[in-house]
Formats: C-alpha cells, structure tokens, sequence
C-alpha cells in the first residue's frame, strides 16, 4: 500500500515537472530574448585530467557558441543580437540518468520523465539562477577514452546531456557538439543517418547547390559532418566550419515555416 502511494506520489511531481517544462520550451523560439544556459560539469571518469579541466572551466570557454548563434542568426535576419549567454555551473558529483538500451516508447518517455525530475532536484539545491537551457556536461579523459558516447538534446525540458574531452585543445570540437545539442532544445531535428552517420541531402548539407556537390567545405549543424563524398564524410573541428542550413532555421523559428 505504502509503495503505491510513493509511487502515485513521484508520478504527480513527474508530471508537474513535465508541466512545467513544456511551458518553458513553448516559449524558447519566439527569440525575443536570450536564452540563458546554464553548463554543468561532471568528471564522468573521475580521472585527474577531467578534474583539472572542470577546475578551470571558465565561461568564455564557451564564448565561441555565443558568436555562432550571433551569427548564424543575423545570416537569417534575427533582430536579437545575442540568442543565447552561457554560463557554467557549480560542478555536479552526481550523474543524469541514462537512456534506456530497449528504445520503446514507454521506457523512453519514462526516462525523459525521470531526467526532467533529475534535473529539477539539481535546480533546486543550485546557487546559480535558474537557466532557460540545461547543459550537462560529462567530461572523459582522451587518453582513457577513444570514442565518446553518443550526447542528446531534449525539447522537452530544455536539457542536453552532452558527453566531451576534457582537453583544452579539443575545447573548439567540444562546442560544435554542445551547440547541435543546444539546437535540440530548441526544435532542431537531427539531419545525418543514424546508421552510417553520413548527412542526408539536402538538408543535411551546408551547400546542398554546390556544383560539383563533393567535397564540401562546411558540416550543417545538425547535419553534423562535413560531406567528403556520398559515403565519407569529416567531423568538423570548430564552429567555424558549421553552418545552419535553412530547414534547421525553420525548426527553430528562425525562418516562417513553409
């Protein structure tokens, strides 16, 4: 009886936590002011390297993000002149739950459900004010780890949890995950297969008129890669080889739908 009721409990504050979130994420597009995020650090390794780099993670490590949606929404004729101002956070010790293996859609929308109360018990406990965006950033070691876990973005909540080197030379690459996470948040769909990783044309092409179309020189942001040929493709190594092609520019509101 009594584990009913705990559970009817947590199902209540879920569901007011989903409440909320899709109010919040109903008014991130209208780009009427800057959305504010908020990055948390995590050592996912709790290795020394990670440690070093969270201690001196600064925000301006991210400045880079904010001068790409700067400008990438003056390309699109945005009014406001800076989308979003980054912050970093008070470091987390603990880690946001993780996805499901079996991808049904109730064990996910139960996941979803229980990161957004995640995120809102670390809310609550914070110093810093309370972010439009959550950014949760778990760092690895390089030298321990070859090939980072696969990072997501929720519209639902407003959340990212983006996996990355702690590195300083791999800062700039770091940033080109965060910002297509970012884009999540705020309605941006993936454009790349999610079998080969390869962008699909033409809305995954930062040049989809380009003749001849190889090789490209930009990866579209969602698109996540730079087009080599119709079967390679390479991981750009900042935000100044991204671009946000027009349908991205749609989804987020930066362009009237067609």
């Amino acid at each position: 009886m009594f584990r009913r009721f705990r559970i009817a409990i947590l199902l209540y504050i879920l569901i007011l936590v989903g409440g909320g979130a899709w109010l919040t994420s109903r008014d991130s597009t209208d780009w009427e002011e800057p959305l504010w995020v908020l990055v948390y650090p995590i050592n996912a390794d709790h290795s020394k390297a990670s440690d070093s780099y969270i201690r001196n993670l600064e925000s301006d490590r991210f400045a880079a993000i904010e001068r790409f949606f700067s400008q990438q929404g003056r390309a699109y004729g945005l009014k406001l002149e800076q989308p979003v101002t980054i912050r970093v956070a008070t470091p987390l010790f603990t880690f946001p739950p993780s996805p499901p293996r079996a991808r049904n859609t109730l064990s996910v929308m139960w996941w979803s459900l229980k990161l957004r109360y995640w995120v809102w018990t670390i809310e609550r406990r914070q110093i810093e004010p309370r972010a439009d965006i959550k950014v949760f950033a778990l760092f690895h070691d390089p030298k321990k780890l070859k090939y980072l876990p696969h990072s997501l973005g929720l519209q639902k909540g407003l959340i990212g949890v983006v996996h990355a080197f702690s590195a300083v030379h791999m800062s700039e690459s770091n940033n080109v995950i965060i910002a297509h996470e970012i884009m999540h948040t705020v309605g941006a769909s993936d454009k790349y297969d999610p079998k080969s990783g390869q962008p699909i044309y033409p809305d995954g092409y930062a040049e989809p008129k380009l003749n001849p179309r190889y090789p490209q020189s930009k990866a579209e942001v969602m698109g996540g890669r730079i087009p080599i040929n119709s079967k390679e493709a390479s991981i750009p190594w900042s935000l100044k080889q991204v671009t946000v092609g027009p349908q991205t520019a749609i989804e987020i509101g930066w362009l009237p739908g067609q």
